[in-house]
């Protein structure tokens, strides 16, 4: 089981804090959490092209979609920012 944190505007756009999951990899997540997403807010317009385009963290380094997970690990996904 890994926990997930979500961040930024996937936070904001999912109504998803953080959850647990079991997945090998971080993509394996996808699909998980928009299936959360969407139970917890039927509105959401999230898609996995958005969830793919997220900053990835595992236990503070920098991940990617294809990155192995194990029991225990930390996700962070953080949605990109930008601004001037």
């Amino acid at each position: 089981m890994v926990h997930v944190k979500l961040f930024g505007l996937l936070r904001l756009d999912t109504g998803l804090k953080e959850l647990n999951a079991q997945a090998a990899t971080v993509g394996d997540l996808y699909p998980i959490l928009l299936a959360e997403a969407k139970r917890i807010k039927p509105s959401t317009t999230v898609t996995a092209k958005d969830v793919d385009g997220c900053v990835i963290l595992i236990n503070g380094k920098q991940g990617k979609k294809s990155s192995r997970l194990k029991d225990g690990d930390q996700v962070l996904l953080m949605s990109p920012v930008c601004g001037g």
